[in-house]
């Protein structure tokens, strides 16, 4: 089995940039659209790592807990990107592959981090696989520091 390392990663610092795109709060017409976009971004690191199912989304009970911690970037009813919000914490920031390279990822995390803060939170948290250089580098670029370095297999 092969070794995952994951880095939780902060940010304490002021933004010093807004996000401009509107998001809209996830609702269940979405899943389908949502679960593909899902499991098609996170496949090739959950198959590298041996984390089965290699598509973690398959049945909409799974979502049915974090509808309203979801927001979605959509571009003429199709969705771009998503970001979740749990308390300080961003989680699950993914962008649809076909919109990829675009910005829309860092966009998107901006866009969690304002929504946190206006949550009242000074603290920014997220995780991530060591695994996920391109998303380590951009949390890194956008003022994350990594806090914690963990074996967690």
């Amino acid at each position: 089995m092969k070794e995952i390392i994951v880095y939780e990663m902060s940010f304490n610092e002021t933004l010093k940039q807004s996000a401009t795109m509107p998001c809209v709060t996830f609702q269940e017409k979405y899943w389908n659209e949502y679960m593909r976009i899902y499991n098609e971004c996170f496949y090739e690191m959950r198959k590298d790592l041996e984390i089965e199912p290699y598509h973690f989304y398959s049945d909409y009970s799974q979502m049915k807990n974090k509808t309203n911690d979801t927001f979605l970037y959509l571009q003429d009813g199709i969705i771009i990107g998503a970001v979740s919000c749990y308390d300080n914490e961003v989680d699950d920031l993914i962008v649809n592959k076909a919109f990829q390279g675009q910005g829309f990822g860092q966009k998107l995390l901006l866009w969690g981090m304002n929504h946190i803060r206006e949550q009242g939170y000074d603290e920014i948290v997220l995780h991530v696989a060591e695994w996920n250089q391109n998303a380590v580098n951009l949390y890194l670029k956008t003022g994350f520091h990594i806090s914690k370095k963990e074996k967690v297999r």
